[in-house]
């Protein structure tokens, strides 16, 4: 079971930094452009949004189903000298929380904007940073073999 969820946590991941980045770049070029907010961002907005949230799911499933989590016993200090541990057990899990929050705030904000250009500031400004955020803790080294 524990090789399913992680083999589908891996390739949602592809989605869900497809779906991030171009959700930024849409808003980035809207934004720029000043164009008109349709039915069409809003989609990619909400889409970016839900596959984001089903990835978070399914890498805290991943996350207590792994037989990392008997590594913790030997503590906090053993957890943060171990690079590998503090990645997969601290880093990685805290850091897409925080981009998964990021992407919370910034739908949550923009669909309170009356007009086009603060709505696309809005997604923007959070998706960007949360994509930067995402990109800052994948485990690379292990996302390629």
């Amino acid at each position: 079971m524990y090789e399913t969820i992680q083999f589908i946590h891996s390739y949602w991941a592809y989605l869900v930094l497809f779906m991030l980045l171009i959700a930024t770049f849409n808003a980035i070029i809207g934004f720029a452009a000043n164009k008109e907010y349709s039915a069409t961002n809003f989609r990619i907005a909400l889409f970016t949004l839900i596959v984001s949230h089903i990835q978070l799911l399914i890498g805290i499933v991943l996350y207590f189903t792994s037989g990392n989590m008997g590594r913790w016993e030997g503590g906090m200090g053993e957890v943060m000298k171990n690079d590998t541990l503090r990645l997969y057990l601290v880093e990685h899990p805290l850091m897409m929380i925080i981009a998964i929050v990021l992407i919370t705030i910034g739908y949550s904000k923009h669909k309170k904007k009356l007009t086009s250009r603060p709505k696309f500031k809005m997604l923007s400004i959070f998706y960007g940073f949360a994509f930067v955020v995402v990109l800052s803790r994948i485990p690379w080294s292990a996302w390629f073999n």
